[in-house]
């Protein structure tokens, strides 16, 4: 049986060597694979359909992509595909963690955190030109644990939000439990905007994030980022999957709930978009499998 077309599964990128001989079969060159796969990601059946109708692009986190980048994605997916892009982090960090990579930031406050204007003219600019419009799936604002209070970030939030253009569709990931709740919900909800049910480490159960956002979706759409498993370091669940080419270990109650909110938000009409890490059960393929069938099943 069919899967709803509002419900859309994909992976948390889509270039994984782990994946050869599961989803590519083509042979590529070296240095070409993680350039020319995406088309070949795009065509992967399952029961005869395509598996993956969406795709979660991380590396837009460290940069924003160039026009030329995106027009080549767009050579090589098809008509209806639509790829979400997570937001420069230069734009969610309000504090530089003391790493390396951020050179002399480091440790500093970020002066362009939640920066409207840098959004508009360094971010969406480049989608535009390319006309990437129509695959365009939610942006993925992710916010890193931080110190700030409720209050004043959600007050920050609603004016990023008051800011920029309303004709893309943005979606906010926390990681910090405590901000869950009533003013969290109303600043995404009166800009339409979506929470990210995302199963990580230090984050609540995806069940338990509902009930702290009154059991109600904020957006025409929501997404799902099935990421770590709970109560698990990032680097702890990437050593226990690598090299992702099997599921390591199946999580019965976050597919449980993870099936629930699909479930609620498409008897709701809403879109759905569904994202699986392969540091969830070892192998994001499978795992989007064994929710599809899940789903099917029950239909």
């Amino acid at each position: 049986m069919s899967l709803s077309p509002l419900i859309r599964f994909g992976t948390s990128t889509w270039a994984y060597e782990g994946w050869q001989g599961q989803i590519y079969h083509r042979s590529y060159a070296k240095t070409a694979f993680a350039r020319e796969c995406l088309g070949e990601y795009c065509q992967y059946l399952h029961t005869g359909e395509p598996l993956f109708r969406t795709v979660g692009n991380d590396s837009t986190f460290y940069r924003p992509p160039t026009t030329s980048q995106l027009r080549h994605y767009l050579n090589q997916i098809p008509e209806d595909f639509e790829m979400c892009f997570k937001v420069w982090e230069e734009i969610t960090i309000p504090l530089f963690a003391r790493h390396a990579r951020y050179g002399a930031k480091a440790a500093q406050a970020n002066p362009r955190f939640l920066d409207a204007t840098l959004f508009n003219d360094l971010v969406l600019t480049p989608y535009r030109e390319a006309q990437f419009e129509p695959h365009m799936g939610p942006f993925i604002f992710e916010f890193q644990r931080h110190s700030l209070t409720s209050q004043e970030f959600c007050a920050r939030l609603d004016r990023f939000f008051s800011g920029i253009p309303r004709d893309f569709r943005y979606a906010v990931e926390i990681r910090t439990a405590g901000l869950l709740g009533p003013d969290y919900r109303k600043v995404l909800e009166s800009h339409g905007v979506a929470h990210v049910y995302n199963h990580w480490s230090y984050m609540p159960p995806l069940a338990e994030q509902h009930r702290r956002m009154q059991e109600r979706f904020t957006a025409p759409f929501t997404v799902i980022r099935l990421l770590t498993p709970l109560n698990m370091s990032y680097d702890a669940a990437k050593k226990r999957a690598a090299p992702y080419s099997k599921i390591v270990e199946v999580l019965p109650q976050m597919r449980k709930e993870t099936v629930n909110l699909i479930k609620q938000a498409v008897g709701e009409n809403r879109r759905t978009y569904v994202l699986v890490n392969n540091r969830s059960e070892g192998n994001a393929p499978l795992t989007v499998q064994a929710l599809v069938n899940s789903l099917q099943h029950e239909e």
